[in-house]
């Protein structure tokens, strides 16, 4: 596939744009409202464009504890805030709806997405109870609503949870590739924030060499030379905000230092 014309480069660095808690969410500032959660995203936006970063994914990282089938609240919330934030990126973007496969189709349908992430395949012993997502659904949906176009990336590997069975990860790729249709790979760490194994990403991209993999989660300043070297690109959430936190605002100097460094080396 063409990464330049989804993703904006051809080894992209691909930012999240990680939303408060939204209505119906347990941790929702019902004070604040739907207007504190669309300007802190508008900053957050600023902050990464000016950075330099290629694309930009929105996630309702805020909230927790996540589901494993969309609310209608929070579903409607989050293509709200999407809508009202479209007019400010200048960069291609992506959605990814926790932890909802389906969900994340239909609200790249209805933004006008160019990709989306979530765990597409497999089941999982998580701390959201036991995970079945549905690649069949998702895939159909994409088929049904006219996007041939939308690019899925399936991470093969979920934060919080540990998958059933005993399969080598570079084999669940493979099959992800062949039986499930995956446009891109994603390989994580075992939470938001925190690295995936090196190995663990060589052996993946050894196994699908023609489909393109990024490393997913923990990527910094420090191995993204690394991750460079074996991978395709990147998703970078934790690194970009202040003093490395999730939860807090993004930093644009951390922004702006790092993708200084990428343009050093690709």
């Amino acid at each position: 596939m063409n990464l330049k014309a989804t993703f904006g480069h051809n080894q992209p660095i691909v930012a999240m744009i990680h939303l408060p808690p939204l209505p119906g969410a347990p941790l929702y500032d019902p004070k604040g409202g739907m207007q504190k959660i669309i300007d802190s995203c508008a900053k957050d936006i600023e902050a990464l464009q000016s950075g330099g970063v290629d694309a930009v994914m929105f996630g309702n990282e805020g909230d927790r504890p996540y589901l494993l089938k969309a609310s209608p609240s929070t579903l409607a919330a989050m293509s709200f805030v999407v809508g009202e934030l479209k007019r400010l990126i200048k960069v291609p973007f992506g959605v990814n709806y926790l932890w909802d496969p389906v969900a994340t189709v239909a609200l790249a349908v209805a933004s006008g997405a160019r990709f989306a992430r979530e765990i597409f395949t497999g089941i999982y012993d998580s701390d959201m109870g036991l995970w079945a997502p549905d690649a069949a659904g998702a895939v159909r949906l994409r088929t049904d609503c006219h996007r041939p176009d939308l690019v899925l990336m399936y991470n093969i590997n979920a934060e919080f949870a540990s998958p059933i069975g005993n399969r080598p990860i570079e084999q669940r790729a493979k099959s992800a590739v062949f039986s499930s249709l995956a446009d891109v790979i994603l390989v994580s760490g075992p939470m938001t924030g925190q690295p995936a194994e090196s190995a663990e990403l060589k052996r993946v991209k050894d196994a699908v060499p023609t489909t393109p993999v990024f490393a997913n989660t923990g990527v910094n300043i420090d191995n993204v030379a690394d991750v460079l070297r074996i991978g395709d690109g990147a998703i970078i959430g934790t690194h970009f905000k202040v003093d490395g936190n999730t939860w807090n605002a993004v930093d644009k100097s951390r922004v702006k230092r790092f993708m200084d460094k990428v343009g050093k080396l690709r």
